[in-house]
This record gives C-alpha cells, structure tokens and sequence, in this order.
C-alpha cells in the first residue's frame, strides 16, 4: 500500500511530525460501525507501532497500518486537505473513500 500526500497535506501534517516522537497510521476505524465491513479511514497519530502494524512508505510520510484491514484499500491513493473546509479526503484514480477523513491526534 502506497499513499501519497498533496502539498496540502504535507503541510497541515507535518507540524505534529516534526520532532520525530509520533508516527502515521492508516486506521480502520470500526467502533460505533457494527461490523468492519462498515469501518471508515482515518489517520491517526501514534506514539509506536502495535505487534499487528506494518510500515509502508508514503510519500513524502511513511505510515503504519494493520494488513488485516488492506483489503479495504487499494495499493495506490492520496490523502489531500482542503484548507476551505478545514477537511482531509482519502481517494485513489477509481474512488472516493472519504472527504472528511479524520486526523485523529493525542487531543482528540
């Protein structure tokens, strides 16, 4: 799995990145779905990785994710942010996963 980050993203990202203590997951958010079939993206902020996460490189951000879950994603896609609506978007070339990914962080 791939993602890479519009300039937008990068930039409304990198400043919790900066002094290297957090890392990026690629979450599948299932609490309050039901049913994992029913889980929506979000990206999250992590402290280290658990024992069923794997890396892979974004660009320019690398990100961890659980492979149990890349079933639901496709190899390659793009987080952007839309500075108008204050809002992250998960899409690849043949869909649109969301337009109000969440940007979960330790305040949230």
């Amino acid at each position: 799995m791939h993602i890479t980050f519009s300039k937008s993203a990068v930039e409304r990202i990198s400043p919790y990145l900066e002094d290297g203590t957090k890392k990026l997951k690629l979450l599948h958010d299932t609490e309050g779905c039901g049913c994992v079939v029913s889980g929506v993206p979000a990206i999250q902020l992590i402290d280290s990785p658990s024992v069923d996460d794997v890396q892979s490189q974004g660009d320019p951000f690398p990100f961890w994710y659980e492979t149990r879950h890349s079933v639901y994603y496709e190899p390659q896609m793009k987080i952007d942010y839309d500075v108008d609506r204050h809002s992250f978007s998960l899409k690849s070339d043949n869909q649109i996963y969301t337009t109000h990914l969440r940007f979960l962080t330790e305040t949230d």
